[in-house]
């Protein structure tokens, strides 16, 4: 049976006797609108503890536009259905109340690597992700939290979150799920058209196929996309693009 728990309290006094009872848990930290990529961060969670927790919380302090925040799709009866079918013991589905008693006067600011790639394009961003996964990894107090690639500089900020305050929970990378064509499992496909969608399918290949991230970014802006930035980095390339109101991000390992 899986437990819905809404409030701070009635989790930590649950999560409280499940540490008592040397119980482990997983957790995995979403914004709803759940498909196969959540899923298998789900099935990776439940395979190494014995309890998994998610959370389902559309995050308003990482959002620059009040627009994209709006539209971004919510779709808690059905995310819980997937949940359930999953044997997902626990999720947690706070509201802004409840993880911004402060109104957001308190938050994360990490001043390096946060200021490039995404942070540069989305200005905030990341201290509103950063604070909220702080929140989230104090209040869920797991023993391991899960984060897929796809979001490769959030995993590598989170991760250095970690370290840096001595958060006792591990963060589990997991590799990115693909659609048959490529295209990255992300709760923002849905929005795309059907022609966009079809196109979309260049981006991963041209981020994997081209020599070099200037010959990438001539390759998608010709077929259309506006490119917000291509770089290479760490070993991987890393890319976000948009076609017409949808934006996209994704990164693939480089060769050699």
């Amino acid at each position: 049976m899986t437990r819905v728990f809404a409030g701070v309290p009635e989790w930590r006094t649950e999560r409280l006797a499940q540490i008592r009872a040397g119980v482990t848990l997983g957790f995995v930290p979403t914004m709803g609108a759940l498909h196969d990529g959540h899923l298998s961060l789900v099935r990776r969670s439940r395979a190494e503890n014995d309890r998994t927790l998610v959370s389902i919380f559309v995050n308003p302090t990482q959002f620059d536009d009040a627009a994209d925040l709006a539209r971004y799709p919510r779709t808690l009866d059905d995310d819980l259905r997937q949940l359930r079918d999953e044997g997902v013991e626990y999720v947690f589905t706070p509201d802004e109340d409840a993880l911004y008693p402060d109104g957001f006067r308190y938050r994360v600011t990490e001043r390096e690597l946060s200021s490039a790639l995404e942070g540069a394009h989305r200005p905030g961003h990341f201290d509103g992700v950063l604070t909220v996964v702080l929140k989230l990894l104090q209040i869920g107090a797991a023993d391991r939290a899960y984060f897929g690639e796809k979001d490769w500089q959030q995993l590598a900020l989170v991760q250095g979150m970690v370290d840096a305050f001595f958060l006792p929970t591990r963060i589990v990378s997991c590799p990115t799920i693909r659609e048959e064509d490529g295209v990255a499992l992300s709760s923002r496909n849905r929005r795309l058209t059907s022609s966009d969608r079809v196109k979309a399918a260049l981006f991963p290949r041209a981020l994997s196929s081209s020599p070099s991230p200037e010959g990438a970014a001539c390759t998608l802006r010709a077929a259309g996309f506006i490119v917000d930035y291509i770089e290479d980095r760490d070993g991987r390339r890393l890319g976000a693009v948009r076609l017409g109101a949808v934006r996209l991000i994704d990164n693939v390992p480089l060769a050699g």
